[in-house]
């Protein structure tokens, strides 16, 4: 059976939550579960003044785009390129590119998760990347993201700094 990746589906500004809920439809009726696994709207939560007081919001990430977990094949494509919305895959001509591991890790999305044995007030070492080397206690977690919040000193202060899980070793 092949392999799933993630795609980009482009869709009108605005037809997002439309777009995904029509797929989700169209995969219960196919019975495509096994072939589409999961659709996603990347939102993140934001803080806004309005009169005067804090709103906690949920923003889109990417207006006018849908993420899409699936196998590619001639059905699944003809079904998400011809969703009411839709506009197209996000890729050369007609030709969808899956994300890369790289690219979906801002997002959220990880390919393995990564087992850990560590939580908020554990001290911890940096194994590789920008902060090798460097000892730190984690202040925050977030699993979703798989990363961390350490404070690092900094120019003589202390600096928070997020590190993924894979890059670190509880002491």
């Amino acid at each position: 059976m092949a392999e799933a990746n993630w795609y980009v589906v482009h869709t009108y500004s605005g037809y997002e939550n439309k777009v995904k809920a029509d797929i989700e439809k169209t995969i219960e009726n196919r019975h495509l579960e096994e072939q589409i696994l999961e659709v996603r709207i990347p939102i993140e939560d934001v803080i806004e003044m309005k009169n005067g007081s804090k709103k906690m919001v949920q923003k889109k990430l990417f207006p006018g785009y849908v993420l899409i977990n699936m196998i590619m094949n001639d059905d699944t494509w003809y079904v998400v390129r011809n969703t009411r919305g839709v506009t197209g895959f996000v890729g050369p001509g007609s030709k969808p590119v899956p994300l890369t591991e790289a690219e979906m890790r801002p997002l959220g999305i990880r390919e393995e998760n990564v087992v850990y044995d560590f939580s908020v007030g554990d001290h911890v070492s940096v194994v590789s990347g920008v902060w090798r080397d460097t000892v730190g206690v984690i202040q925050s977690m977030n699993e979703n993201k798989q990363t961390v919040t350490i404070n690092v000193e900094l120019f003589g202060r202390e600096t928070p700094v997020e590190i993924s899980f894979a890059d670190i070793l509880k002491m």
